[in-house]
């Protein structure tokens, strides 16, 4: 099975963490993520969050800000994926859900409260200590 390679970005403002709702027909639909996207052949992780960000929020990222928090393997059964997590702390522009998904800020205590992608419970524990 063909592992997908995901740029993830976890967008902080003033103590607070974007998050977008998954689509209801896409693999782990109606869950909440981390915005980000695949990594397309030739695109480096930080290229792929720039193009993915500006395509999915309408915002812009300075690569040169974002730090790695971690990288995670997680297999669904039906599909593989390898997670490549940077925080991002800064961007321009006013997020939007561009592909008509839904949009929210939270506190990273509320992250414990919220539906996730399995792959992405190692994030949200992650967040407790590291903001």
């Amino acid at each position: 099975m063909k592992t997908v390679n995901v740029a993830v970005g976890v967008i902080v403002q003033q103590q607070q963490i974007l998050l977008s709702k998954r689509h209801a027909s896409q693999h782990q639909g109606g869950l909440w993520e981390f915005p980000g996207g695949k990594i397309e052949p030739n695109e480096t992780v930080l290229e792929a969050m720039q193009r993915e960000l500006h395509e999915e929020l309408g915002i812009d990222i300075d690569a040169g800000q974002a730090s790695h928090l971690i990288d995670i393997s997680h297999d669904y059964g039906d599909k593989q994926v390898c997670l490549q997590v940077y925080v991002i702390p800064a961007f321009t522009g006013k997020p939007e859900g561009r592909e008509g998904q839904p949009l929210r800020w939270v506190a990273k205590a509320e992250l414990l409260t919220l539906a996730f992608p399995e792959a992405n419970q190692t994030i949200v524990e992650l967040l407790q200590e590291a903001l």
